[in-house]
Order: C-alpha cells, then structure tokens, then sequence
C-alpha cells in the first residue's frame, strides 16, 4: 500500500472517530436518532478502514467489508465483549451496517478519484 491511500485511510478512521465524539453534542440538534445511532455508524465506518489498514491491500474490498461487518457486529451481539457498556438494540446491527457501507462507498469514490488524477498526469 503506498503512503497516500495509507495516509488517506488513517485521516478516515479519524474521521469517525470525530463523529464518535462529537455524538452529543450533535444530538442536540439531530435528536434521538443521532444520540442512539451516529456512534455505531460512526466506529462501524473507522473499523472499516482500520481492517484496510491492517491487511495493506492484500485483498479485495469485500473481504474488508465482510471482515469490518463481523467485528462490529459480534461487538454488538456480545454486549461489547465485557469490556465496554453495551446496550443491546437490533438498530445497532443496522447503523453498523449503514456505517461499513459508507465507508466502502467512500473508498470506492475515493480510489477511482485517486486512479482518474494518475491518469491525467
């Protein structure tokens, strides 16, 4: 993987990571559906990039989307595996899928973006 798609990936994980933490303060205006599910659409995306990251490019993007899904998702079904509070809502599964699909519609835009400017130079 070279330097720009890494660096790409790792501003996108950081990316959800900020609407992680700006959760609250966005469901004042957004209400309750941004308090319930904007966390698990947020950390769903990151983890998306983070498995990308973790696997350099070996692989297609759906083993990443398959991958990401079940991280997530097991996160969800095992009430954040004991280690985080969890609190259990079959949304959850959804946001965390809606999460990994924007982030696969991401890379996809992103890497034809990306392939489109090498071609002009």
């Amino acid at each position: 993987m070279s330097q720009v798609p890494r660096l790409r990936n790792i501003i996108l994980v950081l990316l959800g990571v900020s609407g992680l933490l700006i959760k609250r303060w966005l469901s004042a205006s957004l209400g309750e559906v941004a308090h319930s599910y904007l966390g698990n659409v947020s950390v769903s995306f990151s983890v998306y990039y983070l498995v990308l990251l973790a696997a350099r490019g070996r692989f297609n993007k759906a083993v990443y989307v398959v991958v990401a899904l079940l991280v997530v998702e097991s996160f969800e079904l095992a009430d954040g595996y004991g280690v985080m509070s969890n609190v259990y809502d079959q949304n959850d599964l959804i946001a965390n899928a809606i999460g990994v699909a924007l982030a696969l519609v991401v890379d996809i835009v992103l890497d034809r973006i990306l392939r489109r400017d090498s071609a002009l130079l």
